[in-house]
């Protein structure tokens, strides 16, 4: 019997295809490259990988016909893949440094440092999240797949702060639930250009930017709804540090919201917040080697015995002594 896994909201795991799977073209995807398609959606496969796959004749619609990598998916688009030999990787434990707040037979919350990928994938096989996870917690839950245990959610690379992350598959279910339904509070701590008010409110939905499909937008053809609130604003002069909130969790979502109304992300090379001329006041922004933007709080329903659980985590030393040089440059 044939399953059809579905492409899976950024807060939730996304399945992994079984060898023989119809796959389907959810909206998100459409217009991407098959072998972009497939590799997004088929966990521990790299991108070599799926053109080989293809190449081999393994890809085929449902009526047989061979297929090409470059071909143009659509919504509703199927394919099937089968690939018996292959097999994801299995990430390895590693002794590398992580920070947990929290544990306890559940979950795990953990202060994500900036540069860390959560999962292995293309181009990042060892040193991520995962790979650290497996090394100080010996009983993740399985659902999200052998390539990424546990993990329920997600932050960007260059994004530091909190995640949590089950500890078993009843957790992982719950915790799922929780960030699809929107019952999770999220808040991050940022640094933008300009000038921005607390209480402003972004509601514009997000989805893949029509010219580079490796960048969200809220230009998109074809978007999901991102709700974004400025609930904290100390002004400075040409900048402007914030806290924001989020219920939802689209892939990228702060850091677009804030460009689409002319505020990015300082530091943010993705979506135009890096810039080589700035006032003597804001010299110590050209320090930033990622995005000023941390999770700072992560407020939710513990999945064991329903009290409702809320962490905090403050600046990390590289954010923090870029605002302090700032806040003395004003003063002064």
């Amino acid at each position: 019997m044939r399953r059809r896994p579905r492409v899976a909201p950024p807060d939730r795991p996304t399945p992994m295809a079984a060898p023989g799977s119809e796959l389907v073209v959810e909206e998100e995807h459409d217009g991407l490259r098959l072998d972009q398609f497939l590799t997004s959606v088929i966990s521990g496969q790299s991108r070599s990988q799926i053109q080989r796959l293809i190449k081999d004749g393994r890809v085929t619609t449902p009526s047989g016909a061979a297929v090409r990598a470059s071909t143009e998916v659509r919504e509703g688009d199927r394919f099937l893949v089968d690939f018996p030999e292959l097999r994801p990787a299995v990430p390895q434990a590693e002794a590398l440094p992580l920070r947990i707040v929290y544990e306890d037979p559940d979950v795990v919350v953990l202060d994500k440092p900036a540069g860390m990928v959560v999962h292995p994938g293309a181009g990042h096989e060892g040193g991520t999240i995962v790979n650290a996870l497996l090394h100080h917690v010996k009983d993740l839950s399985g659902i999200g797949g052998e390539a990424r245990p546990g993990i329920v959610h997600r932050l960007d690379r260059g994004t530091s702060g909190l995640m949590v992350v089950a500890k078993h598959d009843r957790a992982h279910q719950e915790l799922a639930r929780q960030f699809h339904d929107r019952e999770v509070e999220k808040e991050y701590m940022a640094l933008v250009w300009g000038v921005v008010q607390a209480g402003r409110r972004i509601d514009e939905p997000i989805g893949r930017d029509p010219s580079n499909r490796q960048k969200m937008s809220t230009r998109a053809r074809r978007a999901r709804s991102a709700v974004t609130r400025v609930t904290f604003a100390r002004h400075f002069k040409g900048a402007t540090f914030i806290k924001v909130a989020i219920a939802t969790g689209r892939t990228h979502q702060i850091r677009v919201h804030l460009s689409a109304i002319g505020h990015p992300i300082v530091g943010d090379q993705t979506y135009g917040g890096v810039h080589r001329r700035v006032g003597d006041n804001l010299r110590a922004v050209l320090r930033l080697e990622r995005p000023f933007l941390h999770a700072c709080r992560l407020s939710f329903t513990h999945p064991g015995d329903g009290r409702r659980v809320d962490f905090d985590s403050p600046l990390p030393p590289d954010l923090e002594s870029v605002l302090e040089d700032i806040t003395e440059r004003e003063e002064s």
